[in-house]
């Protein structure tokens, strides 16, 4: 079993365990709404503008909830479990470069809302697969950083992104929860964080992601 395969069948049994009404740490959204996103994303290429498109909001949100209505919960899970579905099924390889990041961090915004959690040891090559999506897309996902940010990588290395000049923030952690930072899980990653108090507090605030 791949990794986008594992992370999505231990969130699939998360969901299972919690039910509909948890929180998670996307804005708004329960369990139930995350798992209906995360068939939409699978299954309604016509609703996946809005995911990133503010105008086409408003009809990925329809077609979510109309979704919620149909399978219910239990059936959003099950299709959630027995994907990959889509292009994510038709192309070889898909799945695994593009889900395990997916499944990962969703899993963890399932997993982190609630009222106990810990970080989990995470396989080595999981972990040099994270460093690599830090290191490769962090102008990107800091591309609204209004601090110059310096993550070091516990283990090594180290990735720089943000505005040149402005005030440095250095960030230190493993690399899978360096990338929960970079998609905008800043007050949820197990991070040290230090620099100039103002810089620190903004970019802890800012929206940070693709």
């Amino acid at each position: 079993m791949n990794h986008a395969r594992a992370e999505r069948a231990a969130l699939s049994d998360l969901f299972a365990r919690l039910g509909p009404d948890a929180p998670t740490l996307c804005e708004g959204w329960t369990t139930f709404d995350l798992a209906a996103h995360l068939v939409l994303r699978e299954s309604r290429p016509d609703a996946l503008g809005g995911i990133l498109l503010a105008p086409l909001a408003g009809y990925t949100a329809s077609v979510q909830e109309s979704m919620k209505a149909r399978h219910g919960y239990d059936g959003l899970v099950e299709l959630v479990r027995s994907g990959p579905g889509g292009i994510y099924r038709l192309i070889p390889g898909l799945d695994q470069v593009v889900n395990t990041t997916e499944y990962f961090i969703h899993h963890e915004d399932v997993r982190r809302a609630q009222r106990v959690w810990e970080p989990r040891e995470l396989p080595a090559d999981l972990e040099q697969t994270f460093w690599k999506q830090v290191r490769a897309g962090n102008r990107v996902f800091l591309r609204k950083s209004p601090a110059r940010v310096v993550m070091h990588r516990i283990g090594g290395g180290v990735a720089i992104g943000g505005p040149g000049d402005a005030p440095q923030v250095e960030v230190t952690g493993r690399a899978g929860e360096l990338l929960l930072f970079c998609f905008g899980r800043q007050a949820h990653a197990r991070v040290d964080v230090s620099g100039d108090e103002q810089a620190v507090a903004r970019l802890m605030d800012a929206p940070l992601g693709v």
